[in-house]
């Protein structure tokens, strides 16, 4: 009898710290929680953080304040939050960059494939090609029969080298098998003004940066870079409906935490986003800023961030980037 009592005692003892590790983690979150965004206010990304962030605090009842760590082309922000403790106190906002960044860097002070748990797709906006309003090309066979003419007499803009819509043009340009000349900007809306401006004749943009210039008249979308087309853009075609089936990219955005995060408060936040992402408001304000509300789970969202990482790197090796 003493010794089934002893037994018992140890075993209880021995449970108890799992338990104690068990009820915090169900209990998360105890703290405020940060929420680290890679890019600048006001972007696509900073806005889909924000709109998550009070949903989430207002569901586990406690602040999620936003904290935009930029520079580096997103290394800045990826960093911090690789270095981050995996106990539940950093959400990062994962983009689509971030399969991209091993492709254009030459070193990197994190494990990249191994940093982070993706957790859920929250939003997403394909790219689209668009043309200054008044340009001669009315649809994208008029573009490549031009671009096939003469090779690299068509420009295009982008955010800089290594950029997102960069990316995405070079995959066209292989896509098409025509050369085009690539002209750099220091950012997106610079690129998008050189395009309504005729100092370039196109650029890579999503709606949510390009929809005040459509509206106004200024610009024109040729094709979308997505397997269907966008409720937001019915007229536009796709680039598969023109021939071009591989030619797909876009922003993505989406919650992962660093890599040893106790599962049940990985779940948490999978559950808690998934629920705010069927709430109407939440899914209208997102439509309103020209995204498409998400909701890829752990397994679907993992899968995409791979096959993005060596779909862009094969891209990137065809097209000869330089790491930097």
């Amino acid at each position: 009898m003493r010794g089934t009592i002893t037994r018992r005692a140890t075993a209880a003892l021995l449970a108890a710290p799992w338990c104690a590790q068990a009820q915090a983690q169900t209990a998360w979150p105890t703290r405020p929680v940060r929420v680290i965004v890679p890019w600048a206010p006001g972007g696509a990304v900073d806005i889909i953080a924000r709109l998550m962030a009070g949903h989430l605090g207002e569901a586990l009842g406690q602040p999620f304040p936003v904290e935009n760590r930029t520079g580096g082309g997103g290394i800045i922000g990826f960093g911090e939050a690789a270095r981050a403790a995996s106990d539940g106190s950093a959400l990062l906002v994962l983009d689509n960059s971030y399969a991209m960044l091993p492709h254009t860097t030459e070193r990197l002070p994190w494990d990249v494939a191994n940093a982070f748990v993706p957790i859920v797709l929250i939003a997403s906006a394909p790219f689209m090609l668009v043309v200054n309003a008044a340009s001669r090309f009315q649809d994208l066979r008029q573009f490549l029969a031009a671009a096939r003419e003469a090779p690299e007499a068509l420009s295009f803009g982008t955010g800089g080298n290594g950029s997102s819509p960069h990316f995405v043009a070079e995959a066209f340009q292989q896509a098409a098998d025509v050369r085009l000349l690539h002209v750099p900007f220091r950012g997106g809306a610079e690129a998008l003004t050189a395009v309504v401006a005729g100092q370039v004749d196109f650029s890579m943009a999503t709606i949510p940066a390009a929809r005040g210039q459509l509206a106004a008249g200024r610009l024109r979308a040729l094709a979308i870079a997505a397997a269907a087309r966008s409720p937001l853009m019915p007229d536009v075609p796709t680039f598969a409906e023109l021939g071009l089936p591989s030619v797909l990219g876009g922003i993505w955005a989406g919650f992962a935490m660093p890599s040893g995060t106790p599962a049940p408060i990985v779940e948490r936040v999978e559950t808690t986003t998934q629920a705010a992402l069927q709430d109407p408001e939440l899914r209208r304000r997102l439509t309103e800023q020209g995204l498409e509300p998400g909701g890829l789970g752990q397994q679907a969202f993992g899968a995409l961030l791979r096959s993005d990482t060596e779909r862009w790197g094969r891209v990137a090796e065809k097209a000869g980037f330089a790491r930097r």
